[in-house]
Order: C-alpha cells, then structure tokens, then sequence
C-alpha cells in the first residue's frame, strides 16, 4: 500500500510537548526550551520521529528539530541574514553565481530544523506563483551564461508533481539549460514524497538531474528512504547529500564517518559539509572551523575519497563556496 505523502505533510508535529511525548521525554524536564518555539515554529513529520531514539534528550535527530533555550542567546558575528539574501532585487529568485540560478519554489518546509540559515527570512514576500515563475523563467532565458536551475526553498518537494511537472517542461524550453538540481530535506522526514509520477517524469526529461538531499546523521537513513532513493536512481537521477556540521549531533569522527558509510549504502554519495552558518538563534550548534579540520582530516585517513565530502563555508555576498583550507596534521 503506498504512504499519502500529503496525508503525512498534513499530520506534522508542531507542539514540542507532544514532540517530547512522543519519543519518551518528560516536558517538565524542558520548560525552558519550550519558550523557544516563539522564535521559531515547531514542525516535525511523524517518520522522522519514528527514527529517534525513545528516552533519549541528546538523541542527535531530536537535538535538530526540538526548541533549544540557547536559541534566546545573542552572539557576536550572529544575524538575522547570514548569507545577505533578504534584500534580492527579484523575489524568489536568486542569483549569485554566474552559471547557476537559484529559485525559491516553494517557501514551506516539512521539517523545520532549528540552524535553519533561513529561519529568519521573509518568505511571505518571496512566495511564487505561476505568473512569478513565468517571469524567473524569462529572466532565466535573458542570461546565455545559466545553464543549471536549483529549485530550492523551503523545500521543493512541497510542490506538488504536477507543478514540478509545469516547470519542468517551461524550463526544457530552453536550450541553455543543461541541468536540474533539487535540494530536499523530504525523502528523509517523509519518504513517501518520492512517488512513482515524480520518477516517471525526472526520468522522461533530457535535463540531467541532479538531487541534493540534506541529511546529518547516519541514523536518519533508514529502509524507506533507501526505497526513495532507488526509485530517483532508476530514474537516472545523480544522488548527492550535503550535511551541516553541528555541535553534538555531529562533530565526532565516527559520526562523519557512519554518516558517509551510510549514505553510500543508499547509494548517494557525500557532497558538501558546510561550517554552520551563523543565523541568529543557531550558536549552540556551532563548532569551531579548528575542530571541523581535525575532523576531516580523519576522514581522510579512515575513507575512500570519494566518500569525503568538501568542507565548506558559504560568505555573504561572494560569488562561491569557500572551501575550508584543511592543513593537514
């Protein structure tokens, strides 16, 4: 019988008291962290629940999603706009590298996780509608030198496959278009959202495909997102992840290393790592970039390389990824 993806997209946790409930915690314990869903609003699919681990306070799942009450502090170099994007000329649209252009499909997520580098933006101002996508396509069109659109968001996979389906097909309109990527967090909290009409038409497409998951720890993989992934790999489409090194969740070796073991498991490889990026109401989860280098250079010794991901910081306002010079010890 096949999972209603909606139907879970509908049932999402969004107190953090049942959250607690749910995998065994007392909320008692957690008053104070409970303030913090005012800064940020509680959303956590039940399959991703189902993965934590039951009784556990720093199980690294839980620490993603539940309010922290470290989220009130206010730390030096932490804003509101890390990456200088809230003040974009074309709402919903980005474009700060040459060849790639970035489109904000959809402004919801399924899961909000709390070092969200977007928990703070105006995503009210930079919904889009048919028409708005019609015009980034236009301004798409207008520039020979893009030649890959990155549906991002919120998360893309909110959409439903026949507006994916919609974009798909303007976007194969024009021919300097070689690649598709999508970034999604949704194969992971809710595997269902991989359906077989989605497949079917990543697979018709002469655009290559490029599908950028978001997954930190070896233990949100599970059966049925491997299930997710064969189906998007029978449809020809590249398999990439890219994790956020965090405090606590992830910031060990053997975490990094269970992590990229696990993810070629499901046959995706490791992409990027990036530095946490320093958003307001996030410090709690950073670690310094020392630490991060000592980390990756285990890595380097205990993994193939094609299963150690670049470590990389993403800078306001420059035209790239800044990759994290590693000095090896």
């Amino acid at each position: 019988m096949h999972k209603n993806w909606q139907k879970e997209l509908a049932n999402v946790v969004t107190c953090p008291k049942t959250l607690l409930e749910m995998v065994g915690l007392s909320s008692q314990a957690h008053e104070n962290d409970l303030k913090a869903r005012s800064l940020f609003a509680v959303r956590v699919p039940v399959p991703f629940i189902k993965k934590m681990r039951k009784g556990d306070a720093n199980d690294p799942l839980l620490l993603q999603v539940m309010p922290r009450h470290q989220e009130f502090l206010t730390k030096s170099g932490f804003n509101k706009d890390p990456l200088l994007e809230q003040d974009n000329e074309q709402p919903g649209l980005l474009h700060k590298y040459k060849s790639r252009v970035l489109i904000m499909f959809k402004t919801g997520c399924a899961v909000n996780c709390r070092y969200c580098f977007r928990r703070h933006f105006p995503y009210q101002e930079n919904q889009l509608n048919k028409k708005s996508l019609l015009d980034a396509l236009s301004y798409i069109k207008s520039d020979a030198n893009i030649n890959e659109v990155i549906l991002s968001g919120g998360d893309p996979l909110m959409a439903k496959d026949d507006a994916i389906s919609w974009f798909l097909d303007e976007l194969e309109k024009l021919p300097q278009i070689k690649r598709m990527r999508i970034h999604s967090r949704l194969p992971v909290v809710i595997p269902a959202r991989i359906t077989d009409e989605l497949c079917a038409r990543l697979k018709q497409s002469p655009l290559k495909i490029v599908f950028i998951n978001h997954i930190n720890h070896a233990n949100e993989i599970d059966d049925e997102f491997k299930a997710a992934m064969q189906k998007l790999k029978q449809a020809g489409v590249m398999l990439l992840n890219q994790a956020v090194i965090l405090k606590d969740v992830n910031d060990t070796v053997d975490a990094q290393i269970n992590l990229s073991e696990a993810l070629f498991d499901a046959d995706v490889l490791p992409y990027y790592l990036y530095l946490l990026d320093k958003v307001e109401g996030a410090s709690h989860f950073d670690i310094n970039e020392e630490q991060a280098i000592k980390i990756m250079a285990e890595l380097l010794k205990a993994l193939p390389g094609f299963l150690v991901p670049k470590l990389v910081r993403e800078i306001g306002g420059q035209k790239s990824k800044t990759p994290i010079d590693l000095k090896l010890v």
